[in-house]
């Protein structure tokens, strides 16, 4: 026993001054942890969690051990627990447990488009008819349908309509994505829509001038680039994605070049590297480089332009993201550090978790936390070792970009195929295409029609970038039409992700050749995920859809209704057919004899089962003497969510429901946030 404590000992002593990266994995450790109970900790409990963590990194602090890493690791996992926990009561409010339909009045604090194309507003300063104002939500988000639109929404204006309202839904499927998690996070209280027009309740007033310059940015950049171009272009400028066509949209993520209309990483970084590079080359070719440190000026310049492209695009988390880990490389520079290392990743992980702990289940989080992780560590390592890129200038900037591109793509192919189900084959190719033009031509071009648009000379700048972005565009377009470009991927277990990331992060981080033991846990995850097996039956929260798995794939119940969850169980499942593709195997080759019922009409009309049939009815069924059947009707539907239904070998039926899966927790229990 003491020759293996001595052999832990000396492994973790050759990992010193190394360890510091591996915070923000334990602190996300802990996050997860909490994201997992089945039941809400109660707040004793959370500040117990913080004591706790202090107390062990207080202990870490005076500590001489060897084995002191590993005080600080437990202690990030309890922090983790504590700041998910208190970050989940400080965006608590009111969610609505009922169907609302009438007056919903409120002021518009942000505007986009839904999956089905249609203009989508978010309101706060909710009023609704008959409402306490304690159980009004503090936002609530509509899907404009009315054939007339009425008032055209503007920042910060008061607006009323006639809206049909409900709780945030929950996951389509016992495990899958928790919209009603999402959506308590970002503060909705209720989600619908509206067929009637929009009326002007009060015109803007006060407050929502960030949001007001956006939009009129927006329209500004739209006046002199029209159609799709001016659209993306906005896009990048101001976040304002409301005037992207689904189509082009499509495109893109078929094309793996979504990330380009995000404002993000790439975006960030573009932008301070080239004011970095101006501010930088102009204050040398002046007496001031003489005389001042040009590099740290450089540096803070970036920094504040930065800022202000982080109030301009919207400030969403994703570009948060992006600014934290800019500001720390650029403080770096200003405190002569190097400013790209993996302990500046590192650093911004932890700024960023103790923001929004919630973002660590994200794709966004996970995938620009891949891509910058890896190319810090093979950039990092290309340095250290004698491996040297081309010296000619224009050889080693395609020989940067197109590692950059492999390294980048690879590190965050797991995290797409796993949240989007699908492989963009082509992708390498497009954005070797593409990147390169955001750099040279589409970024220093937007700065340029920034700064010159105060003068109203934008136009200088804004037609360069439109010659790029509709290369961008003809690029997505042109490589989403080649076949085979996009490979549906079924999606994996919940345990697949985990494991590669742990996996990775040990073979990055860790020194010596322990390191290469990482990849048994990658090598395990993708073996588990070889073996993802899909639910032989689905059933939709409320029984509107039912799915049932055919030797040819999932057999809809329904060709129309319910388009979103069929999306989505048609994407898990790997399968990329349409709705009314799959609704054309129904009842199909399935092992067991399924009925559905859908409306009052048709389970009026219920008359009896056989046994061993499996009936599904979204409206409340009429006694029947045959019972010698599973049956599931509306009733049954109020407290289980979605359902996954499998058959064993024996025939005997295991139901899986998705609140169990949940757990009650603060953002699907009333009586949990009663009782906290």
């Amino acid at each position: 026993m003491a020759r293996v404590l001595s052999g832990m000992a000396n492994l973790l002593l050759a990992q010193s001054g190394g360890l510091f990266p591996f915070v923000p994995v334990f602190l996300g450790c802990g996050i997860c942890l909490y994201f997992a109970l089945l039941i809400e900790p109660p707040i004793t409990a959370l500040i117990l969690c913080g004591c706790i963590g202090a107390l062990l990194l207080g202990g870490y602090a005076v500590s001489r051990s060897a084995f002191s890493p590993l005080l600080c690791a437990c202690a990030m996992v309890f922090l983790g627990i504590t700041l998910a926990g208190m970050r989940s009561h400080i965006v608590a409010g009111p969610v609505i447990d009922w169907r609302y339909y009438g007056p919903v009045t409120g002021r518009v604090v942000a505007m986009d488009r839904s999956a089905s194309d249609a203009v989508r507003i978010t309101l706060d300063h909710v009023w609704l008819r008959d409402v306490p104002l304690t159980e009004t939500p503090r936002r609530v988000r509509l899907s404009l349908h009315a054939k007339d639109p009425g008032a055209v929404p503007e920042p910060g204006m008061i607006v009323m309509t006639t809206g049909h309202l409900g709780p945030p839904g929950g996951a389509v499927e016992p495990g899958g994505f928790d919209f009603r998690r999402h959506a308590w996070f970002l503060r909705l209280g209720a989600v619908g829509y509206s067929r009637v027009p929009l009326v002007v309740w009060d015109a803007p007033t006060g407050g929502q001038w960030v949001f007001r310059t956006r939009m009129a940015l927006s329209a500004r950049i739209q006046d002199t680039l029209t159609g799709a171009s001016g659209a993306f272009a906005a896009a990048i400028v101001t976040g304002d994605r409301s005037a992207i066509p689904q189509d082009v949209l499509q495109a893109l993520r078929d094309t793996n070049l979504a990330h380009l209309l995000a404002i993000s990483g790439l975006h960030m970084g573009l932008v301070s590297a080239f004011v970095f590079a101006v501010l930088r080359l102009g204050l040398l070719l002046t007496p001031v480089g003489l005389r001042w440190p040009v590099k740290k000026i450089a540096a803070l310049g970036a920094l504040c332009i930065a800022a202000f492209y982080l109030a301009l695009s919207g400030a969403n988390v994703a570009t948060e993201r992006a600014f934290v880990m800019v500001s720390v490389m650029l403080v770096a520079v200003m405190c002569n550090r190097r400013a790209i290392s993996l302990r500046a990743v590192a650093l911004a992980a932890i700024i960023i978790l103790a923001m929004h702990p919630e973002a660590v289940l994200g794709p966004g989080f996970q995938m620009s936390f891949a891509a910058t992780t890896a190319l810090v560590a093979v950039f990092g390592a290309l340095r250290d070792s004698a491996t040297r890129l081309p010296r000619h200038r224009v050889l080693r900037g395609i020989a940067s970009v197109a590692l950059s591109s492999a390294i980048a793509g690879a590190a965050t192919a797991p995290f797409a195929m796993a949240h989007f189900n699908q492989v963009a084959q082509y992708g390498l190719l497009a954005n070797l295409a593409t990147v390169p033009l955001m750099g040279l031509l589409v970024i220093p071009s937007a700065v340029t029609a920034i700064c010159l648009m105060p003068v109203g000379l934008e136009v200088i700048g804004l037609v360069p970038m439109g010659w790029g972005v509709d290369w961008i565009l003809y690029v997505a377009q042109s490589v989403a039409d080649w076949d085979g470009a996009v490979r549906p991927v079924v999606t994996p277990q919940p345990s697949v992700l985990p494991l590669i990331a742990l996996g990775a992060l040990g073979v990055v981080i860790w020194r010596g050749r322990a390191s290469w033991l990482g990849f048994a846990p990658i090598l395990c995850a993708f073996w588990l995920w070889s073996q993802a097996d899909r639910p032989q039956i689905l059933v939709a929260e409320g029984g509107t859809l039912v799915g049932v798995m055919t030797p040819e794939g999932r057999a809809l119940s329904r060709p129309k209704g319910t388009g979103f969850v069929a999306g989505v169980w048609l994407e898990n499942d790997g399968q990329g057919a349409d709705q009314e593709t799959a609704a054309a195997l129904w009842p199909g080759r399935a092992s067991v004899n399924i009925h559905h019922l859908h409306g009052k009409r048709a389970a009026a009309g219920f008359d009896g089962c056989d046994t061993g049939d499996v009936i599904i009815a979204s409206a409340d069924l009429p006694t029947v003497a045959n019972a010698n059947c599973l049956i599931l009707q509306r009733k049954d539907f109020k407290s289980t969510g979605s359902l996954a239904i499998s058959i064993d070998a024996s025939g005997a039926y295991r139901i899986e429901k998705a609140r169990d899966r949940a757990g009650a927790r603060l953002w699907n229990d009333k009586t949990v946030r009663q009782g906290q």
